[in-house]
């Protein structure tokens, strides 16, 4: 047997008398008109204008249009001491006016001719005859017609910049949004630390973008909006950047600010724009964050104060209801104030789901802290549940903010790792400010010292009151001294008795001064503040008063969706005094059993004084050692 070979194709030979031939690229002029009518060209065009005018004042002036006979005439008498010959055209430069008149001849007959024709002996007048080339008349052609050609040019430019300005001026109603390209989003669920129910919410929507057609079959339809309501700084944008990365659709991002300009419907047209592009890019995700800068409740009292704002907010509630089931485009939005939102926004239909995102509990804080702290060295035996105990009450850009101060810190002191200390002063520095080392003398010390101790003190003994973390006469902020009580774990309710002794420990300052020093100071004022808030808050809010179960804050009137309309509705002013007179017996009682905890531990507050006026800090072990006795408890915890 032979192997037959699959014959294989040859290459054509070269063509004879073309092997050194080169082939040819066409070679195209692209002129780019926009840097050809550059800003300077205005300019030059300007300056070219001026030359043929130039010209003609230097050459003559204009001409003006003779009879032969005038010209025959002014020869003989000798006002004319040049004649130029082009053509047809006998063109005369006078003595006296130095202007140039132009006559015409027939066709056919010579210039000599006609003068001597006319009886003119050339030798006995003074005149110069000058017969013109062709590059001559072409020149001169190109002088007369150069004005008419730069104006033509002039125009044109004054056209496209008017053009411009135009295009810029519609342009000013097309969307401000970022466009993040499909599937270049970083960011995935595993990027947002915690938040377990949000996340598994809106892992239902990441589906609905993927396989839209599996909930279609069953009758169901996409949900139009999702609302993230949360305090600042708990990822809302972090979480809808996570859709859009987990679903890898495009994603449009715009702040509800960029609605907003001088010019009236500029933000109706923003807003049409945007969803007009959402569609095109479908699958996508317009996200609107702070959507209460222009989804504000509208008020029915008559016209407010900004028209555009509510022209926005109907042209984006007309556009959220002109969704059809197959434009697979979802609407979420983030606020820090859901309360404040129009009710025919957040209406099923527009917004078909709340997400409410909260402040991190333990775990979550410990999550967060781990996906911050990578790229960071730590010491080995940092203790990172010491640390999420110690945030309660930290958001996630509060922990990243912390992570990165203690960071900072190791930079400037040129170490190597950040140690428990360091995330320690970076978490004061983040809710307190920068230590300051002011100058203070010995009285001011002393006052300050009591003071935080009164604090301190009471917080101890006080059954309902958290455990003292830390107490300082160190300067930070506006405050000359801190004691810190933050809770042991995560709330999520308050009772009466905890807002009772919370403002008890508030009055311990103030009594600590009273006490000792049979003085009173401003230092105070915080505390006498935050008391009277919470005093207010109990008798008005949350019926913890002798007054009942009553709620005396203003009454709006609401419709069937929800909305707050209307004038609030006032309590009458006998009324208004047992309030008043409520509040003050909380802040008295307060106060009065804020002294009377002092005078039974004045031994105990004198120890903690002292101690701080000699090393300024101290922490909580220190402080309990010096106390002597545990941190007391209520009754059901012991």
């Amino acid at each position: 047997m032979t192997d037959k070979k699959k014959p294989t194709k040859k290459t054509p030979a070269p063509k004879k008398g073309k092997k050194n031939q080169v082939p040819i690229k066409k070679v195209e002029l692209k002129v780019d008109l926009n840097k050809f009518f550059s800003k300077g060209f205005i300019y030059l065009i300007l300056g070219l204008l001026f030359v043929p005018f130039l010209f003609q004042l230097f050459s003559g002036g204009s001409s003006e249009q003779i009879s032969i006979s005038q010209l025959v005439r002014d020869i003989r008498e000798e006002k004319v001491e040049k004649l130029d010959v082009a053509g047809q055209q006998l063109r005369a430069h006078y003595i006296e006016d130095d202007q140039v008149r132009v006559a015409r001849k027939e066709e056919g007959q010579q210039a000599l001719q006609v003068l001597t024709a006319s009886g003119i002996d050339l030798a006995e007048v003074n005149l110069e005859i000058e017969n013109l080339s062709f590059g001559d008349m072409l020149w001169e052609l190109v002088l007369n017609l150069l004005p008419i050609l730069l104006m033509v040019v002039f125009f044109l430019f004054i056209f496209r910049q008017a053009r411009g300005a135009q295009n810029g001026l519609m342009n000013f109603g097309n969307s401000k949004a970022k466009v993040f390209v499909k599937g270049k989003q970083n960011t995935s669920f595993k990027s947002v630390g915690g938040m377990d129910e949000a996340k598994a919410e809106l892992e239902e929507i990441v589906d609905f973008l993927k396989n839209p057609k599996k909930y279609q079959k069953v009758g169901a339809r996409t949900p139009k909006g999702v609302l993230l309501i949360g305090p600042a700084g708990t990822g809302k944008t972090l979480l809808a950047r996570a859709v859009a990365g987990e679903a890898k659709v495009q994603f449009l991002s715009i702040a509800g600010s960029e609605f907003m300009e001088m010019l009236v419907g500029v933000g109706a047209s923003r807003a049409r724009d945007l969803f007009k592009t959402a569609k095109k890019l479908s699958p996508s995700i317009i996200f609107i964050d702070e959507i209460d800068a222009i989804g504000r409740q509208r008020s029915r009292g008559g016209v407010g104060g900004n028209d555009e704002r509510e022209q926005t907010l109907n042209q984006i509630l007309v556009e959220m209801d002109g969704f059809t089931a197959n434009d697979n485009v979802i609407v979420m939005a983030a606020t820090n104030r859901g309360d404040l939102l129009d009710p025919a926004l957040v209406r099923p239909g527009r917004f078909d789901r709340r997400v409410t995102v909260r402040l991190p509990d333990l775990e979550e804080r410990a999550h967060i802290i781990k996906i911050h702290a990578k790229n960071k060295p730590f010491t080995k035996d940092l203790n990172w549940d010491r640390v999420a105990k110690r945030t309660v009450g930290f958001s996630g850009a509060d922990l990243e903010n912390m992570l990165n101060e203690a960071a900072i810190a190791v930079a400037r002191d040129i170490r190597k790792e950040i140690k428990f200390t360091d995330i320690e002063e970076a978490s004061l520095k983040v809710k307190l400010g920068r230590s300051k080392k002011r100058l203070h003398d010995e009285y001011e010390r002393k006052l300050t010292a009591y003071h935080e101790a009164g604090h301190a003190v009471i917080a101890h003994v006080s059954a309902h009151a958290d455990p003292v973390h830390r107490v300082s006469i160190v300067s930070r902020g506006m405050a000359l001294g801190y004691t810190l009580t933050p809770p042991e774990k995560d709330k999520v309710q308050v009772t009466r008795s905890e807002l009772l002794q919370d403002m008890t420990v508030m009055f311990g300052g103030r009594a600590a001064e009273e006490l000792i020093f049979n003085e009173l100071t401003a230092g105070a004022s915080s505390d006498i503040k935050r008391a009277t808030q919470i005093a207010r808050s109990m008798v008005v809010e949350y019926g913890m008063s002798d007054l009942g179960p009553m709620n005396f804050s203003p009454q709006y009137d609401a419709d069937s969706y929800g909305g707050i309309y209307g004038k609030p509705s006032e309590v009458s002013d006998s009324v208004q005094a047992k309030v008043d007179g409520e509040i003050s017996k909380l802040i008295k009682n307060a106060e009065t059993e804020s002294v009377k905890l002092l005078n039974k531990y004045r031994k105990q507050l004198d120890i903690i004084a002292l101690k701080l006026l000699e090393i300024e800090t101290l922490d909580a072990d220190e402080f309990t050692q010096l106390m002597g006795m545990k941190k007391a408890k209520p009754a059901i915890l012991k």
